[in-house]
């Protein structure tokens, strides 16, 4: 292999300050943490009493998944009060209590934000589904039946089924792009936008470091209701959804608008607050470019490149940075493996192989990566997907769609803390979700007492994240792509190689002069002319 090192330019004094660019933050899923009063679901409580497991882990800081007041048909992302903590969590005390915890271990804290929809029982919701004249009446899209009765346009559910619901108080549709317990906010709304800052603003006074903003590429929508073509695309169809090009119902010229503002409130705040975006469906890309480009929008954002992968090559690898080359004026991305909402990477990635050796390799890939790093609760463990029978689904999309597509249940079954206690820890009496008889042997104290295992691998790879530059913000160029992998990092006179085997076969590699093993993995002698299966190195230059 041939490497011709670039020049990379220093870092700027401000990115040098900027906490968020490069970071590494672990997502926690409030529901499945830890559970502190025994009532099977986990709560703020229980995440203020293991934010030390978080902070041993070197990352910057942490994100919480929604814990507002909520009936729960969406599990928390049917928002019924921005401002409330749900009893099952806990209480506004408890969050401020984790907070405060948080920013004594040096923890950052992001909380998600749910712009698009709340939930049909939010105050709102409930004041202007009553008729069309009450002060809030536009606060939401309502729409009149066609003649035939049918609703306003062909526009369909994430969930299935059309994104209309019928409300014979006000004779009109309202929409809702997810479930119909989630209605659509009208985002377009002044006074809406006004109501959605004011939120914001609740949990910056509260101490918040940022926001995540889910599914912010649905908050606005096409007024004029215009039928969505098809989509002429050839991928899996499981839904509706699937057929439409979704042009008219989300990605709509009104959204960077409304993110500049969100964005003005964040800097009218002292401690340089974050906000990234989760971007999906099929423009996300650009749109992830749109949403970040310049320094009035958001800082960064994720979609679903590596989330709904089946399988991880080289050719999967090198799309990230194709998108994100780091030309002038461009945003700075996000990546994760692994959420609340897609299937756990070692279960889709490791085909067969040795889900230990994949998961410390899959660990030193999403290091090396350019642009922030998410970490979700129990990747540092390599745990799998878990099975969740299905008499035990809770998840609507799981449960309406089975077996096509197995849905999220299985990546939100609860953290194993102890191998030998009563529901590995999390809970004394049986959880929201069962426990996977493979997560026991891989809870975290069995592993805090095994220096080979891979939670102590995750410790020294984010260490080395944090200790090089050259892979916390440097720049980003590909050297190889098949069959194996490899990248450089740099910064200013700092450049690091990353070499990785992604594949099921021996392949033919010699070790490039003037470089030094910082790591490797599962690879014995890296001076030998091969790398085998789920090898990964990485490299420095010079002494």
């Amino acid at each position: 292999m041939t490497v011709q090192t670039l020049h990379h330019p220093e870092t700027t004094t401000q990115a040098a300050t900027e906490w968020w660019r490069g970071a590494v933050l672990y997502q926690v899923y409030p529901r499945s943490f830890a559970d502190s009063n025994d009532d099977g679901i986990g709560d703020l409580p229980g995440i203020t009493a293991h934010l030390d497991h978080i902070a041993s882990l070197g990352v910057d800081g942490v994100w919480l998944s929604p814990f507002f007041t909520s009936p729960m048909k969406d599990f928390g992302y049917d928002v019924a009060d921005y401002t409330g903590v749900d009893p099952i969590f806990g209480t506004l005390a408890d969050f401020d209590a984790l907070v405060a915890r948080a920013h004594a271990l040096g923890l950052k804290v992001i909380i998600d934000q749910v712009y698009s929809h709340t939930s049909d029982e939010h105050a709102w919701f409930q004041e202007s589904r009553q008729n069309r004249i009450n002060p809030k009446a536009d606060w939401y899209v309502w729409a009149d039946a066609k003649p035939d009765g049918s609703p306003p346009s062909n526009w369909q559910s994430v969930f299935g089924g059309p994104a209309w619901t019928w409300d014979a108080r006000r004779h009109q549709y309202y929409m809702h792009n997810f479930l119909k317990e989630q209605p659509q906010l009208n985002v377009a709304n002044p006074e809406v936008q006004e109501a959605l800052l004011d939120a914001m603003r609740f949990w910056l006074d509260r101490g918040v470091d940022g926001f995540r903003l889910d599914a912010i590429n649905f908050a606005i929508h096409d007024p004029k209701l215009s039928d969505n073509p098809p989509l002429t695309s050839n991928g899996k169809r499981t839904r509706p959804f699937d057929f439409q090009d979704k042009v008219h119902n989300q990605s709509q010229p009104g959204i960077p608008v409304f993110l500049s503002r969100l964005r003005a409130l964040a800097d009218s705040y002292d401690g340089d607050r974050f906000l990234v975006a989760e971007v999906g469906g099929d423009r996300a890309n650009a749109e992830m470019k749109q949403y970040t480009q310049g320094d009035r929008l958001l800082h960064s954002a994720y979609g679903f490149l590596y989330l709904y992968a089946d399988h991880l090559d080289a050719e999967l690898v090198q799309k990230g940075p194709a998108m994100w080359p780091g030309v002038d004026g461009e945003g700075w991305p996000s990546w994760t493996f692994s959420n609340h909402d897609a299937p756990r990477a070692i279960s889709r990635w490791s085909e067969g192989r040795d889900e230990k050796a994949f998961g410390e390799m899959a660990m030193l890939l999403l290091m090396s990566l350019r642009g922030n790093v998410f970490v979700y609760q129990g990747e540092e463990l390599g745990l799998p997907q878990a099975h969740v029978p299905f008499d035990r689904l809770v998840d609507p999309e799981a449960i309406t769609n089975w077996p096509e597509t197995l849905g999220r249940d299985g990546a939100r079954t609860p953290m194993p803390w102890r191998a030998d206690a009563v529901q590995a820890g999390f809970s004394s009496v049986e959880p929201w979700l069962p426990i996977d008889p493979r997560h026991y042997p891989l809870a975290v104290d069995v592993q805090e007492a095994d220096p080979t295992s891979i939670l102590h691998f995750s410790r020294c790879l984010i260490g080395l994240r944090r200790q090089y530059a050259a892979l916390r913000t440097g720049a980003m160029r590909m050297v190889q792509a098949g069959p194996l992998l490899a990248f450089e990092r740099g910064e200013g006179d700092e450049t690091m190689l990353c070499v990785f085997n992604l594949g099921h076969s021996t392949e033919a590699w010699v070790m490039p002069e003037g470089w030094r093993v910082v790591e490797a993995v599962n690879v014995e002698a890296v001076a030998t002319a091969a790398l085998p299966p789920l090898a990964g190195l990485l490299l420095a230059k010079g002494e």
